[in-house]
């Protein structure tokens, strides 16, 4: 680990000090720790959130045709007050969600088709939160070619939080460069607040060539939630990971056979000698 950290700070052409931070943990005097760590949750979240899709995903393309042709782009997850799992397909139309799926998911292979139809307000209002949000970047959709994931949580005060992040590509690329969030009030129909990050450009790394990557964010201070989501969901496709912003440098590294902690280098921009008069 000495020798890993010390190869950081070099590598770096200023001087730096290293802060270790796992999850939840204090920090040093520059970077703001308790921020990193409340958008850490949100990233572990929608980790949870996307693997949740994926596995039911498989149970999905094994239904009829009949049934796959009633699904829509209006499909999502949700966590209940028991810590279960839940997901939801079908497609809203005409003011209404046409629930084709309803699947409660246990664990990675214990995953329940459910014939029980879930509260109609309950349905609704979530499929057209995620239809309000995906509007807001249908015209910036129409002028990329890739895709992206959607995460939706409902708040305690009833309000929606909806994400739009590039989703990992079917080429093998991992994108990063924008990332779309969004509160929606309880409806569904209206953008309360938009808490957005777009660098203007998307950038992608091809995942299979197992090399070192930097993510750059040098026009920023603080990490961004999809920055440092994107660290978290592909650790293990790159060898090393560097989200580098304006004031820090945060990587990953692997501790154990299965665990992961977070390391933060904060940049001390070296001060330029005044010359003598």
């Amino acid at each position: 680990m000495q020798r890993f950290i010390l190869s950081l700070v070099l590598s770096l052409c200023f001087t730096s000090s290293i802060v270790f931070a796992q999850k939840r943990v204090s920090a040093g005097p520059t970077f703001d720790i308790v921020d990193f760590n409340k958008k850490m949750e949100v990233a572990e979240w929608l980790c949870m959130y996307d693997a949740v899709a994926w596995w039911t995903s498989d149970s999905v393309m094994a239904q009829d045709k009949e049934k796959l042709g009633r699904l829509g782009n209006e499909w999502f997850c949700f966590l209940d007050s028991n810590n279960l799992w839940h997901a939801v397909y079908g497609k809203y139309e005409n003011g209404y969600f046409d629930q084709v799926l309803y699947f409660q998911v246990l664990g990675r292979s214990d995953i329940r088709l459910i014939d029980d139809k879930l509260d109609t307000a309950h349905v609704n209002s979530y499929s057209r939160a995620l239809m309000t949000a995906n509007l807001m970047l249908k015209d910036l959709k129409d002028s990329i070619n890739f895709r992206f994931n959607q995460y939706i949580r409902k708040n305690e005060n009833g309000t929606f939080s909806v994400w739009l992040l590039p989703a990992f590509q079917p080429n093998g690329l991992a994108v990063y460069g924008g990332e779309f969030i969004y509160t929606v009030d309880a409806t569904g129909n209206n953008i309360l607040k938009d808490d957005s990050y777009y660098s203007g450009d998307f950038y992608g790394h091809d995942a299979g060539a197992q090399k070192e990557i930097w993510l750059n964010y040098e026009r920023i201070e603080k990490p961004t939630l999809g920055a440092i989501f994107f660290v978290w969901y592909y650790k293990s496709y790159f060898p090393k990971i560097m989200l580098n912003t304006s004031k820090s440098i945060s990587t990953v590294v692997k501790t154990g056979d299965d665990g992961w902690s977070w390391i933060h280098a904060e940049k001390e921009l070296k001060k330029k000698k005044r010359s003598k008069e």
